[in-house]
């Protein structure tokens, strides 16, 4: 008979991510926005040219399918993923690479491959933070068991939950810690930062085919989505945080379901940690088994998440550049030991009330944003300075005698300019665009697979 999990057991899950550093290394998670490129439509599941054809496509360039339904929802290859979101963004989730060198490669590969099959289709993806066009009722769901669970429950929980779903893309980083002490520091570091990263991230001021108050429709989404999951948990914030603080956070966390015999058990809103109890309604007399725990932690949205590695995930979707940026820029600032002690002396004291208010604020004033005595620019410039030395400490080079320096480009270029993809585009709306959205679709700088021959700087 199985027997009560113990709390023990549930931290545990968090405690034996710790790695010796010199094994780290470093996972890249983009999204995108796939459509028609007759009528700038998002793709539907299982329509002609579709996101079931994309996927079919891939498997035939070596991509083994996962099945739901006898629909292929899911691949692999190379220790490597794609998924789908609600909405159908499409996701590669990569290996763990040891260089931001092999994340480029890796991510052009899959530029390169998507193009193959788009040509054929006659689609593309877009790179932006929020779907500027269409409408959450025009977007058409994905087959996914667990997406019909969370599209009942959102709407009890927050405004723009189902906004966060389907209409939502994004970049995430994934990092190692080598210790309890190592993980809360980053966890800490993590999330006063995630207002800076969005910020520069900033690509989603249309919603709905029209200019919108926000330079980041997406942040603001969050915002409103389910406040038991999402944001910065309190806990993170206390005098010698650990994980067993982050698994009581993640038990407090309203369940969304469970899986039996390849079926999703609708337990929304219901205590895990009645589960533990044998108490379930839906289960009474059961206890959860350490995948069940496992697929409860992957159920949290905060800004940064634990698992066996820490996720950064404060940024808006981006073409090639952008999504090389991302683990640049995390890696040059928590895997150099003096860049993560500059980093730490600069946000150290900061509370996460004020953090929380910037939060609020960035999305709708990015760069400009004010916090105490100085802004959210100049903070980023702060930031990307110490990224920089910390990667030339790191000086990890390519064939070519590159360092991994040259993959901030992209960022080092917003804050030359004082512009943030956001400003550039609602400026170019106003003007050239004639207030039309329709020409982000073809924008270099928003095309994932178009512009596939993106070329990145030698490092000065």
């Amino acid at each position: 008979m199985q027997q009560p999990l113990s709390f023990e057991q549930l931290s545990h899950i968090f405690r034996k991510g710790c790695k010796p550093r010199h094994t780290w290394r470093i996972g890249t998670e983009h999204e995108k926005f796939g459509f028609h490129l007759d009528s700038f439509k998002p793709l539907a599941y299982a329509e002609p040219s579709g996101i079931a054809q994309v996927l079919q496509g891939l498997m035939q360039l070596g991509w083994q399918a996962i099945y739901e339904n006898n629909q292929p929802i899911a691949l692999t290859k190379n220790h490597a993923s794609i998924t789908l979101e609600p909405g159908g963004q499409l996701e590669l989730s990569g290996a763990p690479l040891a260089s931001i060198h092999d994340t480029y490669t890796e991510t052009k590969s899959h530029v390169d491959e998507l193009a193959i099959i788009a040509r054929a289709l006659n689609i593309d993806f877009l790179c932006a933070g929020f779907q500027p066009k269409w409408s959450r009722d025009e977007i058409p769901w994905m087959p996914k068991a667990r997406y019909e669970v969370m599209r009942n429950y959102m709407p009890k929980v927050g405004a723009k939950g189902l906004d966060m779903m389907l209409r939502t893309s994004t970049i995430q980083a994934n990092l190692d810690f080598e210790s309890e002490a190592d993980m809360a520091r980053k966890m800490r570091i993590g999330f006063c930062l995630q207002p800076l990263v969005t910020a520069l991230y900033a690509a989603s001021p249309f919603a709905d085919g029209k200019a919108s108050p926000q330079l980041s429709n997406r942040a603001a989404a969050w915002l409103d989505t389910d406040p038991h999951r999402t944001g910065t948990p309190e806990c993170v914030f206390q005098d010698n945080f650990g994980f067993d603080d982050w698994t009581a956070w993640v038990l407090d966390v309203p369940m969304y379901f469970i899986v039996r015999d390849h079926e999703y058990i609708d337990c929304a809103g219901e205590s895990f940690r009645t589960f533990l109890e044998g108490k379930l309604p839906q289960r009474m007399g059961e206890y959860p088994s350490l995948e069940d725990w496992e697929l409860h932690t992957s159920t949290v949205f905060p800004d940064v998440r634990l698992k066996q590695f820490i996720e950064m995930r404060g940024a808006a979707a981006g073409t090639l550049p952008w999504i090389c940026a991302l683990p640049t820029l995390w890696k040059g600032l928590l895997y150099d030991k003096q860049a993560e002690d500059d980093i730490w002396d600069m946000v150290k004291d900061w509370q996460r009330d004020e953090l929380l208010a910037l939060r609020e604020n960035v999305p709708t004033t990015a760069l400009q944003t004010k916090f105490r005595d100085t802004s959210v620019f100049d903070l980023c410039k702060n930031m990307i300075d110490i990224a920089q030395a910390g990667l030339e400490n790191i000086n990890i080079c390519d064939a070519q005698g590159n360092n991994e320096v040259r993959f901030l480009a992209p960022l080092q270029a917003t804050l030359a300019q004082r512009k943030t993809r956001a400003d550039i585009w609602l400026q170019q709306y106003q003007t050239v665009w004639q207030q039309s959205v329709d020409p982000l679709f073809s924008q270099a700088d928003a095309s994932f697979v178009s512009h596939n021959s993106i070329a990145l700087p030698s490092s000065s």
